[in-house]
């Protein structure tokens, strides 16, 4: 039983007391305070309703950014290797080096299109293993 129907509930019975709402002090007492009760039903029902409409939009956003989420960073699985980056010492533009590249041992730049050979020595390693990736 909701609020708003044991509020109805509640006024049927005042209303079979057959109470003088007009002249009965007792009377317009107990109107007024069933008029305030069926206010009161009123409004936590539409908050109520608010409440599930709220959650609905949540769950909405939720899953709108979840599939952002995978988007931005499923992106970066093709990082998930070591790698790191050197300036192109034709145009100064940042080449990624990953274990691809130094496998094959030479690198492009993407910028100027110059190739170049890499090889990783241990002081290389080192620097690699404490610079922060991007």
């Amino acid at each position: 039983m909701t609020i708003s129907e044991k509020v109805a509930y509640l006024k049927g019975l005042a209303e079979g007391l057959d109470l003088d709402t007009v002249k009965s002090k007792e009377g317009k007492l107990i109107s007024v305070m069933i008029g305030i009760l069926e206010e009161l039903a009123m409004s936590v029902e539409d908050l109520e309703e608010n409440a599930l409409n709220l959650g609905e939009e949540i769950d909405v956003l939720s899953d709108d950014l979840a599939d952002v989420e995978s988007e931005i960073f499923d992106d970066d699985d093709e990082y998930d290797d070591d790698w790191f980056e050197v300036q192109c010492p034709n145009c100064g533009a940042d080449i990624v080096v990953d274990e691809d590249a130094l496998a094959e041992g030479e690198v492009e730049c993407s910028a100027c299109g110059t190739r170049y050979a890499m090889e990783l020595t241990e002081d290389d390693e080192e620097e690699a293993e404490t610079e922060p990736e991007d």
